[in-house]
Parts: C-alpha cells; sequence; structure tokens
C-alpha cells in the first residue's frame, strides 16, 4: 500500500502523531526499528508534566493540549493506561515554573503537613499518570481503527524511505535515532534507570528531580507495580541496568517511604532520554526530490507529555 504519508518511529511520539493523522483522513504507514515495547516510551515513567523539554513556551503550550487530551483519556483507564493521580512534587514553587501551570486545574503550593521529612517545600497537583504498555498497545489499536499500519523497518535514509513507501510526507519521530538519521550532532542521550518492585500500598506519585543533578528521586503507582526512579546520566549510552545504581535509587525512595525498602523488586529498566541542544525540533524542509519531510523529535524527558500537542503541530505542517 502506498501511502500520503510514512511516519518514522514507534514510540509514543511517533504513533500518537500517526495517529492524528490517520484520523485526518490520510493513509498513514508507520515504520519502526523496534516494536513498541521496546523502545524508550516503553520505559517511561509517564507522569505528565514538562520535565527537561525545551523550548519553554512551546513545550508548555504542547503540554498543556496534551494534558486536555489525557483528561477525556482517563474515564477509560484499563483501556487508554491513563489514570489522575494526586502526588507531590518536592523543591518546587509555583514562582519557578512557567506560564502554563496557570492552567493546570488544582496545582497548589503544598501544605508542610503534606511534605516528607526533609522538604520544606512542594507542590501537589491531581495529574495524568500513564501505564505506557498499555497506553502504547492502545495507540497501535487506535492507528489501526484509523486505517494506519505499522512494520518494523530499519531505514538509512529519508530519500530511501519515501521511495520505497511512495510517501508524499515522511515524518521523522525517530527520537535519538535522529542523532545518525537526520544528522543532528545536537541530539544526546540522558540515561535514566528505573527500578520496579511490588507496591506497599503506595498511591500517590511523588517526585523531588533537581534538573541540575543526575541522581533524582520519585516513585510512580502504576498496576501491579511501583516505579522507583531515578538517574539522568547526561551522555550515557549504556542500557544495561547497574546494581549499585539500582540499590541507591531504593534507598533514596525509601527514605521518602520506608516501606519501599522492604518491597520486592520486580525488575529493572533503563531508557535514554532524547536532549536536544535547542529543544524539540518540530519543523519542515523539502527533500531532493521534492518531498516534505516534517522532523518531530528531541523531547527529552518529556514525550508523554507533549505528544499530542506535537502530533498535532506536526500534522498542521503536513498541511
Amino acid at each position: 500500500m502506498n501511502a500520503d504519508v510514512l511516519v518514522l518511529g514507534g514510540g509514543v511520539i511517533g504513533l500518537t502523531t500517526a495517529v492524528v493523522l490517520a484520523e485526518s483522513g490520510r493513509r498513514v504507514r508507520v515504520w519502526s526499528r523496534e516494536p513498541a515495547e521496546a523502545t524508550t516510551s516503553a520505559v517511561a515513567g509517564a507522569l505528565w508534566w514538562p520535565y527537561r523539554i525545551q523550548p519553554e513556551a512551546l513545550a508548555g503550550t504542547w503540554a498543556l493540549e496534551s494534558l486536555r487530551v489525557y483528561g477525556g483519556l482517563a474515564g477509560r483507564a484499563e483501556e487508554t493506561g491513563v489514570r489522575i493521580v494526586p502526588g507531590v512534587h518536592a523543591d518546587l514553587r509555583m514562582e519557578g515554573l512557567g506560564a502554563w501551570a496557570a492552567e493546570v486545574g488544582g496545582l497548589r503550593t503544598a501544605e508542610p503537613g503534606e511534605l516528607p521529612a526533609g522538604y520544606p517545600a512542594g507542590l501537589r497537583a491531581r495529574i495524568p499518570l500513564i501505564d505506557m504498555p498499555v497506553h502504547l498497545r492502545w495507540l497501535q489499536k487506535r492507528l489501526a481503527e484509523a486505517g494506519g499500519t505499522l512494520e518494523r523497518r530499519v531505514v538509512t535514509s529519508f530519500g530511501q524511505a519515501q521511495a520505497r513507501s511512495g510517501a508524499a510526507v515522511v515524518v521523522n519521530c525517530t527520537g535519538l535515532g535522529a542523532r545518525e538519521l537526520a544528522p543532528d550532532p545536537t541530539l544526546r542521550p540522558v540515561r535514566g534507570q528505573l527500578v520496579l518492585v511490588e507496591n506497599p500500598g503506595v498511591t500517590e506519585w511523588f517526585t523531588a528531580a533537581d534538573p541540575a543533578s543526575a541522581e533524582t528521586t520519585y516513585f510512580f503507582p502504576q498496576p501491579g507495580r511501583l516505579v522507583l526512579g531515578g538517574t539522568a546520566d547526561e551522555d550515557v549510552w549504556s542500557q544495561e541496568p547497574d546494581p549499585a545504581t539500582a540499590a541507591a535509587i531504593v534507598a533514596r525512595c525509601a527514605r521518602v517511604l520506608p516501606a519501599i525498602g522492604d518491597a520486592r523488586v520486580l525488575g529493572h529498566r533503563v531508557g535514554l532520554r532524547p536532549v536536544r541542544t535547542g529543544g524539540v525540533r518540530l519543523t519542515s524542509e523539502r527533500l531532493p526530490d521534492g518531498g516534505l519531510l516534517i522532523h518531530n523529535y528531541g523531547h527529552g524527558g518529556a514525550g508523554v507529555t507533549v505528544a499530542w500537542g506535537c502530533a498535532r503541530a506536526a500534522a498542521a505542517l503536513a498541511g
């Protein structure tokens, strides 16, 4: 089948972009090097929040657009993987956030009794927490229902991809893969390691994530597990879990909530956030044969947070 649009990349950015394009009436094919469950998106803790993403003004707009979509999906949590969950962002203050924060319903300064020991300030919020394996399956199903297709393919150039697909428009949602494919040497990995444990009864999420630090502390209650984090190791490519790092993650989370220290470990995960100097690249250009190439990558630690806003922006560039 020839396509009107070929989307490269099967993570949350690629699949969401493909869904928006397919539901607008275009014939869409998605080519992905790996299955969705093997992408960085599948590893994400997936709390909605503009974390490690630039440019700030655009990211806030994309995030709010996505927030509205997730709010609608939360009514079908078992199907979509989206739930609205309360929690605390420690060490954050309202005045340190962008203009987008004023439009997040329920976001407020935490009272002293709502903060764990050792954290003098923070924010409380009820925001989307997304079970990514479920959400990625739902996106694939929604794409298929809109007539789109998903295939495992390795792409070495945009021209090759366009010629083989017959698509007039190619959308580059390859994440960190764009470093070689675009090529874009300003794209680099920020490694995140997670630990999955049995949930000892945690119902709210917690974060204490200093953007200037390689060590973060957070836990997210997902169905069947508690996700503990984390790390933000710049320019580290290893995807092998490090036992010492895992032990340190558990210890940091247990200092906030001691019951976590006794929880049985279920597994370990590592993902590489695609961080780009200058922030998200959401632009278009012409291919040598006249086809249209749209770039939608470099979402750092907030791909899930901005997915729908960026998908709609990419679709608008497609005309």
